[in-house]
């Protein structure tokens, strides 16, 4: 168990931000064990990909993802990497990866990369809730001090969000903070048996029926396949226009396009081609003749296919449900590769809890960390617990969509020539 004493500034050994050589990380100690917190993704590289093999994590947590984050979006947001690792006797107990970012006019402390990470969550050693997780808040305390004593790392809020109740075979440590429930949820179920099996445990006879009629239709418009490219060029195409079909999706609900913000597309693209990322990434399409009917984003980690991003072509097709085939696909490919979960990640869509047999929820932590950041702290939380009221309500929810909807589709009305009437 973790033990603060009374001396907790003492224990946490920080020096003066004045006297203290910026280049060298900072570092405290709580109990037995030892932090220190570094920008340095790099310098971190080996021991990190060493631990996760191993560690309770996501695959959000790996290093090349959040790295790769870093690189081409968090660079661009200004987003500091703030790195703790803590060790026990040499030996790595956890990885907290943290980042601080300016936002709203006040510096946010964060986890790295959690704009697009569903999970945001530490990497912890198998051991680390039974020798070390019984007091996180007091390890926590030693770090925001260590923190809050270097000038790079010094925020006013912190928001830690997305975050699971369980991390591996783990209780989130994060979780003995004073949190609230996330907005949306999240959903997975168990791949058992062949796909034949499973999807008839899942699906009544007739709904199967009708999935093998839309599939006949499709096919007659030519032949049907789930195709996963292999070479840069093919996976950069399929990326292409599933961003492609995703954009004209947000256009139609009325939604920003995320893809549109900077950093993001090149984010995918290495994680599909990229020489260390490509294992975990799993680009496909559901092909039928020349035209992508169907296309998706997954990533495969330890037994599980996460379904990240799916989109499908808007044309002829799209009356026959290329994206539910593609899905199946999908599954099929997941368990015809080892896959024991197939995660469907954040968000409440309805085909998710239809396929599901677990939901995730999941948590987060919102605090002033400043007096500055007392009023974005409130205003955090305020905005988001009213966002999940508002999802959360069969009534205004779904009046909400249609809303911004059909705000979407006013807003894309050519504009009358002149001279002529408005109305029809």
């Amino acid at each position: 168990m973790l033990q603060l004493n009374s001396a907790v500034h003492a224990r946490t050994r920080l020096a003066e931000p004045e006297t203290r050589d910026a280049s060298a990380p900072a570092r405290g100690r709580v109990g037995d064990v030892q932090f220190t917190v570094t920008s340095d993704l790099a310098a971190l590289a080996g021991e990190w990909r060493r631990f996760e093999q191993h560690a309770d994590c996501t695959v959000f947590q790996c290093y090349d993802w959040l790295s790769a984050w870093q690189r081409h979006v968090g660079e661009r947001l200004g987003a500091a990497p703030a790195i703790v690792v803590g060790r026990r006797g040499g030996e790595i107990v956890c990885i907290l990866p943290l980042a601080v970012q300016r936002r709203t006019g006040a510096r946010q402390l964060c986890f790295l990369g959690r704009e697009l990470g569903d999970y945001n969550a530490p990497l912890l050693a198998a051991d680390f809730t039974s020798a070390h997780g019984g007091d996180f808040p007091a390890l926590w305390h030693a770090i925001r001090a260590s923190l809050q004593a270097d000038p790079q790392y010094r925020h006013d809020v912190i928001l830690l969000d997305k975050m699971p109740a369980q991390v591996g075979a783990q209780p989130n440590p994060f979780l003995q903070l004073a949190v609230n429930l996330n907005p949306s949820g999240a959903y997975a179920v168990r791949l058992e048996g062949d796909w034949e099996t499973f999807y008839a445990a899942k699906r009544s006879s007739a709904t199967r029926r009708r999935d093998r009629t839309k599939r006949k239709k499709l096919a007659e418009s030519g032949d049907v396949r789930m195709v996963t490219p292999e070479t840069a060029g093919d996976i950069a195409l399929t990326l292409d226009a599933l961003f492609r079909q995703k954009s004209k999706a947000f256009a139609r609900m009325g939604v920003e396009d995320v893809f549109a913000r900077p950093g993001y597309r090149e984010f995918f693209h290495e994680l599909a081609t990229g020489e260390r990322t490509r294992q975990l990434a799993h680009v496909s399409r559901l092909q039928v003749d020349s035209t992508f009917a169907a296309t998706n984003f997954g990533l495969r980690f330890r037994g599980t296919y996460s379904h990240l991003i799916a989109s499908y072509d808007d044309g002829p097709l799209s009356r026959f449900g290329p994206g539910a085939a593609h899905l199946h696909d999908l599954m099929r490919h997941a368990i015809e590769h080892g896959c024991t979960v197939f995660d469907f990640t954040i968000g409440d869509e309805p085909y998710k809890r239809d396929w599901s047999d677990s939901e995730i929820e999941l948590y987060d932590h919102v605090a002033a960390a400043t007096a500055r950041g007392a009023a974005v702290a409130g205003t955090l939380a305020a905005l988001r617990a009213t966002k999940r009221a508002l999802k959360h309500s069969s009534l205004i929810w779904p009046l909400i969509v249609r809303l911004r909807a059909m705000r979407a589709s006013l807003r894309k009305r050519p504009e009358p020539a002149k001279g002529q009437d408005s109305e029809p």
